[in-house]
């Protein structure tokens, strides 16, 4: 068909009637049935953080939607630990660190003076790179001893078994809560301390290399805990491995010398990133 036939064509096609529009017009959604724009659970803003004269993290800005994981990548040194420790106040416990910025929970500031750190680190729960369940005290004990410390009210037994459920250790471990913590294998160990951080019911769970010193099977298990836990909680995780950051996270940020490199949904990041620095990292050129 030329120009002309399409001209012609054009001329000849009937207009549309006022009713047909009318409906149409109906037919589009309106904004009322559009989903709903989720708040994040997390927002940081320009934060910065030292280690006395060392400026260790520069300007960071990261958005966390809830019922999420986000990873946190780069090499040693680079922050991110750093950053983790920052969400929960832990960073001003070391003797002359300091953080600024504006950090956010449901939209309260964490860093403001009238927040009790305390009461934050039970919203925002912390597992460490270790295992490190309290070695005088029994299995049942370890998870309840944040309920008592809280003075948490309700049926603590009925808290331990639900928070052992929870944390994939409750069939292991139901028939001899009384025994030692430091029975347990590493893995159970650390499956222990996750549901230590669960009983007091955070919203956000912070895990630093939870499964950096555990065998490939514990590991296994402690990533299918993380798939499970983010229906309910919002989850940060820290990793050098970069095959489990891409099995686990929603999003992942790449760090590097203290500098927020990129932030992005994981498929991205690993298969297009939009840095070259980020490219380099997850390729395997540096780090």
């Amino acid at each position: 068909m030329n120009v002309n036939q399409e001209i012609a064509s054009v001329k000849s096609t009937p207009p549309r009637s006022p009713e047909v529009v009318t409906e149409s017009h109906q037919q589009r959604p309106s904004p009322a049935t559009e989903a709903p724009v989720v708040p994040p659970k997390l927002t940081v803003e320009h934060l910065n953080a030292w280690y006395g004269q060392n400026h260790a993290l520069h300007d960071v800005n990261l958005v966390v939607p809830p019922c999420s994981v986000t990873a946190a990548i780069g090499p040693s040194g680079c922050g991110k630990s750093t950053f983790l420790r920052c969400l929960n106040r832990m960073h001003e416990l070391i003797p002359g660190a300091r953080a600024e910025g504006t950090l956010r929970i449901d939209g309260k500031d964490l860093l403001g003076r009238d927040v009790d750190p305390v009461s934050l680190r039970r919203r925002v729960g912390m597992v460490f790179q270790r295992p490190n369940p309290f070695p005088t005290m029994s299995i049942r004990d370890n998870v309840a001893a944040g309920l008592k410390l809280n003075r948490v009210p309700g049926d603590h037994a009925e808290i331990v078994e639900r928070t052992l459920r929870q944390a994939a250790l409750w069939d292991e471990v139901k028939d001899r809560l009384g025994a030692s913590a430091l029975s347990l294998s590493g893995g159970q160990q650390q499956r222990l301390c996750i549901a230590r951080a669960l009983a007091v019911q955070p919203e956000v769970l912070l895990m630093d290399e939870p499964a950096s010193a555990l065998d490939p099977i514990a590991t296994a298990k402690i990533e299918d805990l993380i798939h499970q836990l983010k229906e309910r909680y919002t989850i940060v995780i820290v990793t050098h491995n970069m095959q489990q950051a891409g099995r686990v996270s929603d999003q992942t940020a790449f760090f590097y010398m203290g500098d927020l490199v990129e932030v992005g949904p994981t498929e991205k990041i690993f298969t297009n990133p939009s840095e070259k620095r980020t490219e380099d990292y997850v390729t395997g050129k540096f780090g």
